[in-house]
């Protein structure tokens, strides 16, 4: 029997989901979880969502059925149920070749790399899998550039998909894979460590500790699959798996490629990223792994061909150490820092890994004051490089006249741009006292020699709005003319009598008024989501009312919402906008209605 699977995204990060099943009100399961095969132990739902049945014909036919009441709208008996024909697979290497048996199309997808490279059907705009099956993936993970390239394909072709990746699935590499966009899993993995006497959990597969009670029997290895499920699920819905996926991606050779290769490609996609977090999540950057983890490297790149500092405040560099404390104007250090430099006429960048720079005007915004990393005084040779390019890149965009040198990192003289250079630390830690009367002798100097202009409270705050807008909102013309009233943290943005926005601290950017929404039409770059010229627009926004999505929506952006031309409001993405072509539920949230 066919039927709509009832699902939602409880929880999501980059392709990772956590769906729940059925009822979006009170889910009978969650992902990942486990597909049954036939002879698998009876395992409960909450762990299993799903049975799945292959034929021994050729072409073999795959029927894959729920176990609980998945199906949409009732939910009052078990189903749906999916049967499809697998057609015939040939080996990725042979992606020349066509096969002559097609597989079927439906609810149920069966797609292979072939598939992929010959099948005009993926194509059709009608056709929307509630589930989608890698046939092949096993075969796929001996090339992990290939591997992640199918996986992505589906991903984005396929946003409101589950997917399974069969025979390639255990506790060791849960996490990596449902980082890499993967649902549902089996235990065949299991079953061949079993029947090697292995037990197969989250360090890999290892001999049981007899004289521990341990055994290699199937209960033992579901267990170790209860647990790894368990982890993924917390850490999926607190925002923390990328640091359990940093660590299991070490245990092999192919899995660090296969995270690496990853990470290069979902760097370059729209429609992928974070805008906002929430202010609790940290990203923890322990790594190496962590200097290509895509929030980084855009920001990197963003920083070199983007970032333009405050009007007039590009006179004098000041280099500072960063700090644990984020942002780091709240550490003891920084507060020490900000006390010798004396002066908001200069500008402080602060010196760090793996993001390299970061502007005092943008301390407060996602990634810079939400990273965590262990600090050991030594800098590898990746680390120097970066930052050395980013040091050039800053210096080639502004008109700086001298560098005080505050971070006690020294760099290939190139990096410098030819300009005079005063190390204020000379070996010493940046907060002795030595240190510190240096560097407000230096500050002090270099303002009289070339010139600094010190800004009052308010230009100081509207200066890193405008950064931070920039960084956010895509410019910054819609604060042209605007004020700074109020006390702080919580200082408001007046346009005359109007308030268009506030700074947020939890969010780390602005909370946008109804009045702000003309000015942001006209003074911002935000994405825009068109709604189709029948509806009327009440509650936050789902695919059924959408007629087209524009520019890089990432999550938690502030999104321009359109019909017929016009701006009509503003709502926050809840879905970042790979998933926009196909979701169900909610993707953005309503925030203002004109």
């Amino acid at each position: 029997m066919d039927g709509v699977l009832g699902r939602t995204v409880i929880s999501r990060d980059r392709f990772a989901r956590l769906w729940g099943l059925g009822d979006r009100a009170d889910p009978a399961a969650r992902t990942p979880g486990l597909v049954l095969l036939d002879g698998d132990p009876a395992v409960d739902v909450a762990l299993a969502p799903f049975n799945a049945k292959t034929t021994r014909t050729l072409p073999a036919v795959l029927t894959l059925t729920s176990r609980a009441a998945f199906q949409v709208p009732s939910f009052d008996a078990i189903g749906p149920e999916w049967t499809v024909g697998l057609g015939h697979v040939l080996p990725p290497e042979m992606e020349e070749a066509d096969a002559g048996e097609p597989a079927g199309v439906g609810p149920l997808l069966p797609v292979s790399w072939q598939r992929m490279m010959h099948d005009a059907d993926l194509m059709d705009p009608a056709l929307s899998p509630q589930v989608v099956v890698l046939t092949d993936a096993l075969a796929l993970t001996s090339n992990p550039r290939r591997f992640i390239d199918a996986l992505v394909a589906i991903k984005r072709r396929f946003p409101g998909a589950l997917l399974w990746a069969p025979g390639i699935g255990g506790p060791d590499n849960l996490a990596l894979l449902v980082w890499l966009g993967i649902d549902l899993f089996d235990l065949t993995r299991s079953r061949q460590a079993s029947a090697s006497k292995m037990l197969l959990d989250r360090g890999g597969p290892r001999t049981p500790s007899v004289e521990l009670g341990e055994s290699a029997s199937l209960d033992a290895q579901i267990e170790a699959w209860r647990a790894a499920v368990s982890e993924v699920r917390e850490h999926l819905s607190a925002g923390t798996l990328r640091q359990l996926v940093d660590r299991q991606a070490l245990v092999a050779p192919t899995t660090v490629v296969q995270l690496r290769h990853h990470d290069e490609v979902c760097a370059m996609m729209d429609g992928l990223l974070e805008r906002h977090v929430p202010r609790e999540r940290r990203m923890m950057c322990m790594a190496e792994t962590s200097l290509h983890e895509p929030a980084i490297l855009d920001w990197v790149n963003w920083m070199g061909t983007e970032y333009r500092a405050p009007k007039g405040l590009d006179r004098l560099l000041v280099l500072l150490p960063c700090s644990a404390r984020k942002p780091y104007r709240f550490s003891k250090s920084h507060r020490r820092f900000i006390e010798a430099i004396g002066t908001n006429a200069v500008h402080e960048v602060m010196v760090t890994s793996p993001l390299g720079l970061v502007p005092r005007d943008l301390e407060q915004v996602w990634p810079a004051q939400h990273y965590d990393l262990a600090v050991t005084g030594r800098w590898s040779a990746d680390e120097i490089d970066r930052i050395g390019s980013m040091l050039s890149a800053l210096i080639r965009a502004h008109d700086y006249q001298c560098i005080v040198d505050h971070s006690g990192l020294s760099l290939p003289e190139s990096c410098y741009g030819g300009l005079p250079r005063i190390d204020t630390r000379q070996g010493e830690s940046a907060g002795s006292r030595t240190a510190l009367e240096r560097l407000s002798e230096a500050v002090r100097e270099a303002v009289r020699t070339h010139g600094a202009r010190r800004r009052s409270r308010d230009a100081m705050h509207l200066d890193e709005w405008r950064s931070a807008s920039r960084r956010l909102l895509g410019d910054d013309g819609w604060l042209d003319g605007a004020e700074v009233r109020g006390r702080p943290p919580r200082f408001r943005i007046m346009s005359g009598s109007n308030q268009i926005g506030q700074w947020s601290p939890e969010r780390g950017g602005f909370s946008l008024s109804k009045a702000a929404v003309q000015h942001l039409d006209a003074g911002a770059k935000l994405p825009e989501v068109h709604l189709s010229s029948d509806v009327v627009w009440r509650g936050d926004l789902h695919m059924g009312i959408i007629d087209k999505v524009l520019g890089d929506i990432r999550l938690g952006s502030d999104l321009l919402v359109m019909q017929d031309g016009q701006a009509i409001g503003l709502a926050r993405a809840l879905a970042p906008g790979w998933e926009w072509a196909g979701t169900p539920g909610r993707l953005a949230k309503a925030h203002q209605r004109l």
